[in-house]
């Protein structure tokens, strides 16, 4: 700053201890001149009372006098260099309401661009200056312009908040530490700031994580709306084909049948007409002939009725009518040959739909391993968990919670609580088996019987060829032929498990609306070994994409 117009120094009137102008200058008995609020902190802080200048002892803190001489001569410095910095700083703007104006300004308060928790004062940019150019100043800690300053403060010791109490998560002042928090877990600010910045920043990344994870999210619905959208285009366009074939198949069915009828009838026609032709014709020359004979036998004369009669034209030749008939065509079978043409045609079809079907399924084949801790002692499990039978010989096995003691059973390692899972399992040579998925939550003790009021969802082969849906009643399944490989499929959002015969590529049986509110496991019942009738393995097969 430039000297007053009084002609005195700068230094002459600045605090020793806040190197600032004065702000309400007071003496001490020794004769030193500070800011009030200055020696106030200090002799709070630092006991007993000492003069910072010449370190002269008071047995009791002295009353401090005002400076009324020092206070006038500062209160014209302060003037003379406020009137001169907002001069210099005319381009400088006034603090707006939402601003942080600075403290020293007076008339127009400029705006604030730092605010000191030492002076706890903020500056416009001119009254920052000395805060950036004196060493004493340049030790204070400034931030980013804050109002209520205030609030930064002790509100019991009214001194400057630089501690933080882990015991009491707050912050306090020094004095606090020899009365509430004595003995507290205490930190500086600084200390206690990098670390909860630091947490922060974690909290930060790991909310920003979570971001992330919900964008993810958002990006894996909107693909599955595409990919259902596409499918659902797909379905449209395949059923719309398939209809169509059907739709002309019936129309080329009726048309065929149509002709057929019409032929038979316009033949039956053509005979008919043939026949009426050939009468007409016989009627015509008989009528000529009967006109002959009338004429000839009205005639008197018997000379010329005997030699006329000689003459008379021997009776046309006529054909025996008496075995001829036309027979209306018969149209039996007819209608029922082309139903069952349009049955073959509508047999194909579903035919090429089910193929369509189970490749579809297929898509969503995994990877399924036989968890030995689930399987009951009689089961023989194979090294790679693929395969499994009914030995004779009971194993000495743990009776863990997840094992079946009872019950021939055995449950696949892994579980699955949403999406689709499809896998396919080889049952050649068996005469009893059991198959499907299960809820985690199933009984595994004693005797068990399988339905989905218990968990389980699953179709079984009982004296080799009574195929059962396990309804609980059961269903018994009308199959063409038995399965040699049977699919299983399950989709969890749209509680569904359906089997299927994948050589020939038909829907066995559907659960639908099942109940699916936790984990699901793959089953598998290979059935007693029967002395050895039953002795082969379920076989968990890789799945070969239906082409």
């Amino acid at each position: 700053m430039a000297a007053a117009s009084c002609q005195l120094t700068e230094d002459q009137f600045l605090c020793s201890i806040c190197l600032d102008v004065f702000t309400h200058p007071v003496s001490t008995p020794c004769g030193h001149t500070f800011c009030k609020a200055c020696i106030t902190q200090h002799w709070n802080i630092n006991v007993p009372s000492q003069c910072p200048n010449c370190n002269k002892m008071f047995s009791t803190r002295p009353e401090l006098q005002v400076n009324t001489f020092i206070s006038e001569m500062a209160a014209q410095f302060r003037q003379s260099a406020q009137q001169e910095a907002s001069s210099s700083s005319s381009e400088q703007q006034a603090a707006k309401p939402a601003e942080v104006p600075c403290d020293v300004c007076t008339g127009t308060r400029l705006k604030a661009l730092k605010s000191c928790l030492v002076c706890l004062e903020s500056y416009c940019e001119t009254h920052l200056e000395p805060h950036l150019t004196r060493p004493g100043l340049k030790r204070h800690q400034l931030i980013d312009p804050v109002g209520n300053l205030e609030d930064r403060m002790c509100t019991k010791h009214d001194k400057p908040l630089e501690l933080f109490c882990k015991t009491d998560k707050m912050c306090v002042c020094m004095l606090c530490t020899y009365s509430d928090h004595k003995n507290h877990d205490l930190v500086p600010l600084t200390e206690e700031y990098e670390g909860k910045k630091a947490e922060l920043k974690k909290t930060d990344d790991e909310i920003q994580q979570m971001i992330q994870k919900r964008r993810l999210k958002i990006q894996e619905i909107k693909r599955s709306v595409e990919l259902s959208e596409e499918d659902a285009d797909r379905e449209i366009a395949g059923g719309v084909q398939v209809f169509t074939a059907l739709k002309e198949s019936v129309e080329r069915s009726q048309a065929e049948l149509i002709h057929t009828i019409k032929e038979k009838q316009r033949k039956t026609e053509k005979q008919a007409e043939g026949f009426i032709k050939e009468l007409e014709q016989e009627i015509c020359e008989l009528k000529k002939r009967s006109t002959e004979v009338e004429q000839l036998s009205l005639s008197e004369d018997h000379l010329h009725l005997l030699q006329s009669s000689r003459t008379l034209k021997a009776a046309p030749p006529t054909k025996n009518w008496t075995g001829v008939r036309v027979t209306p065509p018969s149209y039996e079978g007819t209608v029922v040959r082309a139903v069952n043409q349009l049955e073959e045609t509508l047999s194909n079809q579903m035919k090429k739909l089910l193929e369509i079907a189970l490749k579809r399924v297929q898509q969503s084949a995994v990877d399924v391993t036989l968890d030995p801790d689930t399987a009951h002692p009689k089961l023989i499990l194979s090294d790679d968990g693929k395969q499994v039978k009914h030995g004779d010989v009971r194993k000495n096995l743990p009776n863990n919670p997840e094992r079946f003691n009872t019950s021939v059973n055995v449950l696949a390692k892994k579980s699955f609580s949403s999406g689709r899972f499809y896998y396919e399992v080889q049952v050649i040579g068996k005469t009893k088996w059991a198959l499907g998925v299960v809820r985690e939550s199933i009984n595994r003790k004693g005797k068990i019987k399988l339905s989905p009021q218990k968990g389980f969802w699953t179709i079984c082969l009982r004296n080799e060829n009574e195929y059962k849906a396990l309804t609980g009643p059961s269903v018994r399944l009308s199959l063409r032929s038995g399965p040699q490989k049977v699919g299983v499929f399950v989709d969890y959002e749209e509680s569904l498990v359906s089997f299927h015969d994948v050589d020939a590529a038909a829907l066995i049986f559907s659960f639908t609306g099942c109940c699916f509110k936790e984990k699901l496991f793959p089953f598998f019942s290979p059935g007693n070994n029967d002395g050895g009738k039953n002795s082969a393995p379920l076989i968990i097969s890789p799945v070969n994409h239906t082409k």
